[in-house]
């Protein structure tokens, strides 16, 4: 199958082999957002109304011809397909404009102009940013337990976001992901937290997973909190995760294994945004806990009671 191009009123085919590298690239990248997600091809495929036999054929490269001939027709217009597909009104020419530019930077580039843009517009910085501290990592890391540690210690609440969500929802995480999906679930988790900065000037708060799986959440979260990347060997986390009571792993424990790997490695470029990275692996509770005081070195509520 060819592409077309328009260039100077005239129409001139595109090799076959830029759609199928094109196709390639796409499947890859729905593969890989499925990852981050944890989510099975099946669940992917039931919740987008999909046959999961299209979405394994989409994942290998080889997608519905209808995905080409939209990029034919955004080719054709000049545009880049994604924004030809946007969902929602016409972004503003600047936001345009200043995407095309931050395409031309270099990653390193890119994440000084993010640091600029950040210190330049965000919002006024709490003058206890460094006691709203959020601890992310897969589930099995060691969050849940650090956490409640550590707010003991700086005597101040310990949150877990999953609670905060089923209490505001009145469902459990399972129902609202069976019933409504991954969208709705993302809503509600970032208007659970939303409420917890209104409501909580101090916090440790453990957060689900796959938090940093959503931009504008990862984004509010990297802003608004001290950030701590909980991570542990992915052998350690398979055992916790059984520790805890759910032993589905065991029934097919090497594909478990094998895809518990494929998270840790497709979500690892978002939890390095951290500001703070504390390995679990081989340590108890408590070093861990010192560890991660003498990393962060926020001043203990408890030490300036008895000062006071």
């Amino acid at each position: 199958m060819s592409i077309i191009r328009m260039t100077n009123d005239r129409v001139k085919p595109l090799p076959a082999r830029d759609s199928d590298a094109y196709l390639r690239r796409l499947g890859e990248r729905v593969r890989v957002l499925r990852s981050q997600r944890g989510m099975t091809r099946k669940a992917l495929a039931q919740h987008a109304r999909v046959s999961e036999r299209y979405l394994a054929q989409m994942e290998i490269g080889k997608g519905n011809c209808s995905i080409v001939l939209l990029r034919r027709i955004a080719r054709a217009i000049g545009l880049p397909v994604t924004q030809l597909v946007h969902d929602g009104p016409e972004p503003p020419l600047d936001l345009v404009l200043l995407s095309q530019f931050l395409e031309r930077l270099s990653p390193a580039e890119l994440a000084d102009a993010r640091a600029l843009l950040s210190e330049r517009f965000r919002e006024p910085e709490p003058a206890d940013r460094n006691r709203r501290i959020a601890l992310i990592g897969l589930r099995g890391g060691g969050k849940s337990t650090l956490g409640k540690l550590l707010a003991e210690r700086l005597g101040i609440p310990f949150i877990e976001l999953d609670r905060e969500i089923e209490r505001r929802s009145g469902a459990s995480l399972s129902e609202l992901f069976d019933m409504f999906g991954q969208e709705t679930f993302r809503r509600a988790e970032r208007e659970a937290f939303d409420a917890i900065l209104r409501e909580h000037p101090q916090f440790v708060m453990a957060t689900s997973g796959s938090i940093v799986t959503d931009p504008g959440t990862l984004e509010r979260l990297l802003a608004s909190c001290m950030t701590v990347w909980v991570r542990a060997e992915p052998e350690e986390h398979m055992r916790r995760v059984m520790a805890q009571g759910d032993m589905r792993p065991m029934a097919n424990s090497a594909r478990s294994m094998q895809d518990l790997v494929s998270i840790l490695k497709s979500r690892e470029p978002l939890y390095a945004k951290a500001e703070v990275v504390l390995t679990t692996t081989g340590k108890s509770p408590e070093q861990n806990l010192g560890e991660l005081l003498r990393q962060i070195a926020v001043p203990d509520n408890r030490m300036r009671a008895r000062s006071a």
